[in-house]
């Protein structure tokens, strides 16, 4: 008989739920999984690199990967930048993690940067450049700095930048640093994944803030005004309290307004005074939790998506998908009842 066993049978039922949610995660892995797994949370930097490939490609044992990981995950802070192309959102990661690494051992706090790229629709290559601007962290240990291609989706992240994060935050990472492709009115999936999202404005931008509709304006909890050395500044601060000043949050937050100008390094400490004064106004009233709860319920509806996407291309394969959208083409039949039993097929499995 399996020890593990014996032991389990001899317990109370209590004792036994307590005993198998602890081993949930760990029990059943293999020896290489938790080997792996211990190396990553001990630091090896190889070990952490080569779980993000895995998570990022989606190579096999990825998922398990995940589900070893999340219990030792939550721990981190996650910060958003985004905000529009050439507002300087690199130099300001860059800056932010520079502030976040000096002072003292106990005010120090390791940090892991995602830095995301857009993807060419005609090559499907990526170059991400943004850790060229990241270069001199590169012998800091306390920074890890890893380059996202989007590989085609929308919405300013790539498909895999939440489990990398949960990657990244599971090897004890203080504080990850999540920088969005260049964005425009409505690229918002950031605000599903950030603690805190920090938008980027910078002067000089035609009809400022206008050019950058409600969708992006709405999910900002701090507001940064870049390259404020420039004419302008002034007129894109009066914007951003005119917008404020239409609709108030539902969570009484009213996002600050902090002006920069990151490649000088000036207005980084207020930008970090204001991420501290958040930090505290979510640790009040359990916020962060209801942020927490809030956002994945999105990202659970996300999850589901792309799980019964999956069964269905697996079900369908390419030769039926072809012959399927012959059929449609050819009006020989309607697409939406296909859909349903499509769907309808997928559900039974």
């Amino acid at each position: 008989m399996n020890v593990g066993n014996l032991v389990v049978s001899k317990l109370s039922t209590t004792s036994m739920v307590s005993v198998c949610s602890s081993l949930l995660y760990t029990d059943r892995l293999n020896q290489h999984l938790q080997t792996w797994i211990e190396q990553l949370r001990s630091g090896d930097v190889r070990a952490l690199a080569r779980a993000i490939s895995t998570v990022e490609n989606r190579a096999p044992g990825w998922s398990e990967l995940l589900k070893a990981l999340f219990p030792h995950s939550g721990k981190a802070r996650v910060l958003g930048l985004t905000g529009p192309p050439g507002a300087g959102k690199s130099t300001l990661v860059d800056q932010l993690a520079r502030f976040y690494r000096r002072g003292n051992d106990k005010d120090k706090r390791t940090v892991g940067i995602i830095a995301v790229d857009p993807t060419s629709p005609y090559t499907g290559g990526a170059i991400l450049g943004d850790r060229i601007r990241m270069q001199e962290h590169f012998s800091d240990p306390g920074i890890y700095i890893r380059s996202m291609a989007t590989r085609g989706s929308l919405g300013g992240l790539a498909r895999t930048t939440a489990d990398v994060t949960t990657v990244l935050d599971a090897s004890g990472r203080d504080l990850i640093i999540i920088e969005t492709v260049g964005v425009g009115q409505d690229e918002v999936d950031i605000v599903r994944l950030a603690d805190i999202t920090i938008l980027i404005l910078v002067p000089g931008m035609g009809d400022d803030v206008q050019t950058i509709k409600a969708g992006i304006m709405e999910i900002a909890d701090i507001f940064v005004i870049n390259k404020s050395d420039r004419d302008g500044a002034e007129n894109v601060e009066r914007e951003i309290r005119t917008l404020q000043s239409l609709a108030i949050r539902h969570d009484g937050w009213t996002p600050p307004i902090v002006k920069t100008c990151a490649s000088e390094g000036t207005g980084v400490k207020e930008l970090a005074a204001a991420i501290a004064d958040y930090e505290a106004y979510l640790r009040e009233g359990n916020l962060a939790l209801n942020k927490s709860v809030e956002n994945w319920q999105e990202r659970l509806i996300e999850m589901l998506r792309d799980v019964m996407l999956e069964k269905a291309r697996t079900q369908l394969g390419d030769g039926n998908l072809a012959r399927l959208a012959a059929e449609v083409a050819e009006h020989k039949r309607d697409p939406y009842t296909l859909v349903e039993e499509i769907a309808a097929k997928v559900g039974k499995r």
